[in-house]
């Protein structure tokens, strides 16, 4: 008898619909993903959301293809269950319950920051690592302390992320705009100081966007 377990997981936290199959033995057997991309500005939620509804048939068979398997092999769904975006979060779990319902199999909800951290910490070797989490929507500074991960500093304001997505809307950067802000940031000559705030251990980026928007106005 073949003791293997199919795991497959759904991703709708943001922009992009995903879905990966892992075995219980650690492999991952495909990672398949489709991405909304907004015609103008930043991301639309609701958008975004219609957009997972309508490629996820599609993204699912095709990471079931990519790993070889059927719908009955799978013995477990796992789902983003947030943080994210309200109405891609909702199609996501939709999607991952109804799998979980066709194959009478445990639907496993999994916190969003949580899995990257744990990414990080098994992809390093690290048993007990300080975290500084920086993402779209998230700026923490986190440890595993007392059974579980706590905040021990956090983005007062906006996300680090979300800081720089504005600034390369602000400058005419289309869609995705970090990257394209980053490729010029490496290209720069000139070093402009800006302010930032650290308070105890909580941080702050508005003062920073409002300069930096001023100053590229000018």
């Amino acid at each position: 008898m073949n003791s293997v377990q199919y795991i497959l997981g759904i991703e709708s936290t943001a922009h992009t619909f995903g879905c990966g199959i892992a075995s219980s033995e650690g492999r991952i057997l495909s990672n398949v993903k489709s991405e909304y991309v907004p015609a103008s500005g930043g991301i639309h939620p609701r958008e975004a959301s219609q957009h997972h509804a309508s490629k996820a048939a599609a993204t699912i068979s095709g990471a079931l293809k990519e790993a070889g398997l059927r719908l009955n092999d799978i013995t477990a769904v796992a789902f983003s269950a947030g943080p994210g975006l309200g109405p891609c979060l909702r199609t996501g779990a939709t999607v991952a319950r109804a799998l979980s319902l066709v194959r009478k199999c445990p639907l496993v909800p999994v916190n969003h920051c949580i899995a990257h951290i744990e990414i990080g910490r098994l992809a390093t070797g690290e048993d007990d690592p300080l975290v500084v989490y920086v993402s779209g929507g998230n700026t923490i500074i986190s440890a595993y302390a007392g059974g579980r991960y706590r905040v021990f500093g956090e983005t007062l304001d906006i996300a680090l992320g979300n800081c720089l997505d504005t600034f390369a809307r602000h400058i005419g950067l289309s869609h995705p705009g970090v990257p394209k802000l980053e490729q010029l940031a490496d290209e720069g000559q000139n070093f402009i100081p800006l302010p930032y705030v650290v308070k105890g251990q909580d941080v702050s980026y508005s003062g920073l966007l409002t300069m930096a928007s001023r100053l590229a106005g000018e």
